[in-house]
């Protein structure tokens, strides 16, 4: 397996930039009876997570991932602490958990684009995504099972197959907007999967 750029090409970002602009905002705005552009809906940021659970034995597994994750990313993660102590699981409040990514701007539509062109179509079986991973928030989660799956990551570099969770965060609640914004950004959405 060839290990691509880790950046998506400038052009192919702009040319998703003009989409949504040119495209994808008159075609909501008409849809769903908007007159004003600052109430169509956008792609705000993305958030990309990994729970290390292992890291409550294992202090490496932080410096591991987070090179992994950075990869991935292009931008380092930021580690995260478990908000609470829960006594079965030897768990004490403050400690290290996990590892977070939120991207804005350039880097989150570098990122989406990847989503869409690159890593989606790698996933064996690949039929589509579900709708029904839209919160009431209008945000879309998808889970990855591994790392591997992301072309910056080859298979002789990982210590462990680790999952990980990408949320695009929408400006709406409305779930029906936020899923035609993404239909139309080029999410690969299950045919006759109609949302609420």
């Amino acid at each position: 397996m060839s290990k691509t750029n880790m950046s998506t090409p400038v052009y192919h970002t702009q040319l998703l930039l003009e989409k949504y602009k040119n495209k994808v905002v008159p075609a909501l705005m008409k849809e769903f009876n908007l007159e004003n552009q600052l109430a169509v809906p956008k792609v705000e940021k993305i958030i990309v997570n990994i729970g290390l659970g292992e890291a409550l034995t294992n202090k490496n597994v932080l410096e591991v991932a987070s090179q992994q994750l950075a990869l991935i990313c292009g931008q380092k993660p930021k580690i995260t602490v478990s908000k609470r102590s829960i006594s079965s699981f030897k768990l004490r409040s403050g400690v290290p958990i996990g590892l977070k990514v939120t991207l804005r701007g350039r880097r989150m539509y570098d990122f989406l684009l990847k989503l869409i062109s690159i890593v989606l179509p790698r996933v064996r079986d690949f039929r589509g995504v579900k709708s029904d991973s839209f919160d009431n928030q209008g945000n879309f989660s998808l889970g990855f099972s591994e790392q591997t799956i992301f072309p910056e990551i080859t298979f002789d570099q990982i210590d462990k197959i680790r999952g990980l969770e990408v949320t695009i965060v929408t400006s709406t609640k409305d779930i029906k907007q936020a899923h035609k914004l993404l239909e139309m950004l080029g999410m690969p959405f299950v045919k006759g999967g109609k949302n609420g």
